[in-house]
């Protein structure tokens, strides 16, 4: 993974935060066209993020146990 979307796959990790976001709210805010920035899709594909559904509920996006050890090992602030 490039420098670039690795930093940037922590700025989600971070902005995901500890509580779980509507899934519709991170994709208008992280999905892109730009084949050199596949920030959500590195994300995903590395079991960072989880996509939760829940009957009678909007699904949501958490950060995984694994996201969580990643940002903390590469953002010591976390």
């Amino acid at each position: 993974m490039s420098e670039t979307v690795d930093s940037l796959v922590l700025d989600l990790l971070e902005w995901v935060g500890p509580e779980p976001r509507p899934y519709a709210e991170v994709l208008d805010a992280w999905r892109t066209s730009c084949p050199r920035l596949p920030v959500w899709e590195d994300a995903t594909e590395r079991g960072f993020l989880a996509r939760r559904n829940e009957a009678g509920h909007r699904a949501m996006v958490v950060v995984t146990p694994l996201g969580e050890a990643h940002l903390r090992e590469h953002r010591r602030g976390a």
